[in-house]
């Protein structure tokens, strides 16, 4: 490309001839500014004696108008020397608005001259105090009126800049096709105490205990499972219900009657004994008969120890070997501690005596059962009373039974016990034969004083006067001696 000469400024000196050099780098004619007009057809600029606008922003300083100025007589200069403009060449603190002129040497031609108006001339047009100024800085220097890339502000830590960084964010990622929904939770992955035995295995319905549903199950090879009857789930609510926990101190229930041969030590062995079988922990049934008890002649197993060598020997009994050795535990899980078979013994038997063995027993048992003796003024009734948490009082099916047994819940009410009449069952005990008295009249009346009233009916097994075994009962007496065991759980677990 030929070399231009620079346009005679007006009223200038002649023109010195131009020296011979070689041709200089053609430069991009198509160089651009911030407004995207190419420098070829940019106005020209204003003279240098005019004040040139800034960029808005840039505050008028006078060092900034001595810059301009002087950047405005060397582009003078360079134009009158035939300089060459080059292209900026990406500078990274530039934006776009400022041009940055390249080392120029007297050998440099200008590719596109500029006009440069001489001193004196016409100002430039309006257009031109439009368009954004570029000012010449000294060489290696940036000028001052230009404005360097500010670096963004930093994300606060913790905020997500994908998004204004165009990538997508983490939230925004699909899970992996084969991850578990629990692991986009907030609560992380499961923990191991999640994996239970419920969760991983397939229970299959228990069979029927018995009757016809049990035959079809057999018969249908286990396809065909029709479930216990009603009858079945009412007993295994009631033994869910009597094995349930008490708490941690031991309860005393003792059992009542002001009248003698009504079954009261009968049922003291049925009561311990379903308890016993029922439960996961230690119940026992004591004998505090001042007089001759029978306790340990209906119950299994025979008692070589009584009470009374308990009281003697209690500051060396510690542990529960020890005392197993003081009770009777044959043929059932319910253990029987004796009174004295000699009755001029056992009248020493006395309240203080009673105290001592229930501290004993206190501290291996949860549930102590007492089959008191006739009779509600002997000593050993007080303490009795005192540390009782329920009470079963027992009544037979004559007209003065059901009398003594309503007199005995007046004694009581009469000594300021009415928390153990409120919460007082009552057993009406006719396993020992039929009777020609109206029983429910019996059961209405004793309703209207206590909360629980239920009746033992009559059973062959009981009425031999003999040791008691569960598997002899009849059905309904079992049935029977599991809701008295039910209701006693109820009455210890109120508060």
């Amino acid at each position: 490309m030929a070399n231009k000469k620079s346009k005679p400024a007006q009223n200038a000196a002649p023109e010195a001839p131009e020296p011979e050099t070689p041709d200089a780098p053609v430069l991009d004619g198509t160089e651009t500014t911030q407004t995207g007009t190419k420098e070829s057809d940019a106005p020209e600029a204003p003279e240098p004696d005019a004040p040139e606008a800034t960029e808005p922003g840039v505050p008028d300083a006078p060092a900034a108008e001595a810059t301009m100025d002087v950047s405005n007589r060397s582009a003078a200069a360079g134009a009158d020397a035939g300089l060459e403009l080059s292209a900026p060449f990406g500078d990274p603190a530039s934006t776009g608005a400022v041009q940055v002129i390249a080392p120029v040497t007297p050998a440099t031609v200008l590719s596109h001259p500029a006009t440069v108006p001489a001193a004196g001339s016409a100002a430039a047009p309006p257009a031109a105090a439009n368009m954004p100024q570029s000012t010449v800085a000294p060489l290696g220097q940036k000028s001052p009126g230009a404005t360097a890339a500010t670096p963004e502000p930093a994300a606060p830590r913790g905020e997500d800049t994908s998004a204004a960084s165009g990538a997508p964010s983490e939230a925004a990622v699909p899970p992996h096709p084969g991850a578990s929904l629990r692991r986009q939770r907030e609560d992380g992955p499961e923990p191991a105490a999640a994996l239970t035995s419920d969760r991983l295995l397939n229970k299959a319905a228990a069979p029927p205990v018995g009757g016809w549903r049990l035959w079809l199950y057999k018969a249908s090879f286990g396809s065909v499972n029709v479930g216990d009857s009603d009858k079945v789930r009412l007993e295994r609510a009631q033994d869910n219900l009597i094995s349930s926990r008490l708490g941690e101190r031991t309860r005393f229930v003792p059992v009542l009657s002001r009248k003698g041969g009504v079954g009261k030590t009968t049922v003291t062995t049925l009561l311990g004994m379903v308890l016993a079988d029922t439960r996961e922990d230690r119940v026992i049934a004591m004998d505090a008969n001042p007089d001759r008890g029978t306790l340990s002649d209906r119950s299994p197993g025979s008692a070589d120890f009584t009470a009374r060598n308990l009281v003697r020997d209690r500051f060396n009994v510690t542990t529960f070997s020890q005392l197993s050795n003081y009770v009777a535990r044959d043929g059932s899980r319910l253990d029987v501690l004796a009174s004295d078979t000699d009755p001029a013994v056992a009248q020493a038997f006395d309240d203080a005596d009673y105290r001592a063995v229930t501290d004993i027993l206190s501290k291996y048992y949860s549930i102590v059962l007492t089959d008191s003796g006739t009779g509600m003024v002997h000593s050993v009734m007080k303490g009795t009373l005192e540390k009782a948490d329920a009470v079963v009082l027992v009544s037979g099916g004559s007209v003065d039974e059901a009398r003594l047994a309503s007199e005995t819940l007046s004694w009581l009410e009469a000594h300021g016990r009415h928390d153990l009449v409120a919460n007082a069952i009552v057993v009406v005990n006719m396993s020992g034969g039929d009777t020609q008295v109206d029983i429910a009249q019996i059961e209405e009346h004793f309703k209207s004083r206590v909360r629980n009233v239920l009746r033992i009916p009559y059973d062959r097994h009981l009425a031999e006067g003999s040791r008691v075994e569960l598997d002899k009962l009849r059905p309904a007496t079992r049935l029977a001696v599991k809701e008295l065991a039910a209701l006693v759980v109820t009455e210890l677990q109120r508060p």
